[in-house]
């Protein structure tokens, strides 16, 4: 299960876009989640971390920027893939941050069926970093 919970970060950054009206931020800030999803599941680590601030916090010190793309890497090579499914995304603008909270579903695994498999509750936070919205810290807890 602590696998399940390192990919997690992998996939909290992961969501669709919605269809309801928002803020260029909130755009933004879905955005990047998509993006690092993507990236994640084609064993992009560079490209699935790229939105995380360099100092990023993955609850409560669990996982980090560095941590969270050699995971990603080791998964690449030995041939197993992450997949989510992702609940709908809530942006809210908390001053000048942004918090995205949303319930995902991980499974990995080489073959036909995952060999890990969990539900989690995310909630992140982002900031700006010159003039990108980057994502600083992430809470995660299982959603059953």
């Amino acid at each position: 299960m602590r696998f399940v919970l390192r990919i997690f970060l992998v996939l909290m950054i992961a969501a669709g876009l919605a269809g309801c009206h928002r803020t260029a931020d909130e755009a933004q800030v879905r955005e990047a989640i998509a993006a690092s999803l993507s990236a994640a599941e084609a064993g992009h680590a560079g490209d699935a971390v790229n939105a995380l601030s360099d100092g990023f916090d993955g609850n409560v010190g669990q996982l980090d920027k560095r941590g969270l793309g050699n995971l990603i890497r080791v998964l690449a090579f030995r041939g197993r893939k992450i997949h989510a499914l992702t609940g709908p995304v809530s942006v809210e603008r908390r001053g000048e941050r942004m918090i995205a909270t949303f319930t995902v579903t991980l499974a990995a695994g080489s073959g036909l069926l995952p060999d890990d498999a969990g539900a989690y509750r995310v909630e992140s936070g982002w900031r700006k970093e010159d003039g990108e919205w980057r994502c600083f810290t992430a809470t995660w807890s299982r959603a059953l």
